[in-house]
């Protein structure tokens, strides 16, 4: 498939798709039109962490077993997950203007954010470095177990648990994981590229 063979393609693609959707989503009563960024900014993080939790599952056979194509896609999907992380910082910053009239960068769940994107990105720096894939399989299983921890255990000032997720509307939370949907292929397709970028550790 042309997609596949240029994922470049797919994850411009979806990404627009992403955009369209967005603009056309559900609006809420208390928050109106603001609402649809809070969809992409949930559905930004979500993908984060899903690429992220992905890279740690395959971390294990790669630690464990030595397995190659593992340890490869182990540091596409890491790369991949930490990219969504990292932009889903100043998505955050216009939510909350947006939302709050204002910036509280003390809020608890971003400052973990950003520290947890400072430390991925000196990591993923580390783990180009040093190229050893075995270790880099530690790496990614070792910081995705400590962000999950992390942001159980961190407070939620005017960051409410789930918004979308436990609201009386179907059509909101159906559209947002449909949006999800989309920024997970969105997600695939960049960790494709970049594992297509490093073809010689994918045996």
């Amino acid at each position: 498939m042309k997609f596949i063979r240029n994922p470049r393609i797919g994850l411009l693609t979806s990404l627009l798709v992403m955009l369209l959707l967005t603009s056309i989503g559900p609006v809420e009563r208390s928050l109106g039109m603001n609402v649809r960024l809070v969809y992409l900014h949930g559905v930004w993080v979500w993908t984060a962490i899903l690429a992220l939790g992905a890279s740690a599952l395959l971390a294990l056979p790669g630690a464990f077993l030595d397995h190659k194509s593992a340890q490869h896609w182990s540091r596409s999907l890491g790369w991949a997950g930490m990219i969504f992380w990292i932009t889903y910082l100043p998505l955050s910053l216009w939510t909350m203007q947006a939302n709050w009239n204002g910036l509280y960068l003390a809020e608890p769940r971003f400052k973990l954010g950003l520290d947890f994107a400072i430390i991925g990105i000196l990591l993923q720096t580390a783990i180009l470095i040093i190229n050893q894939p075995r270790l880099t399989s530690v790496l990614n299983l070792a910081f995705f177990t400590s962000l999950i921890i992390s942001l159980n255990r961190a407070e939620q000032v005017m960051h409410p648990p789930s918004p979308i997720l436990t609201s009386d509307s179907l059509l909101i939370r159906g559209f947002f994981f449909l949006l999800l949907s989309v920024a997970v292929v969105a997600g695939s397709f960049l960790a494709l590229w970049l594992g297509k970028r490093r073809p010689d550790v994918a045996s």
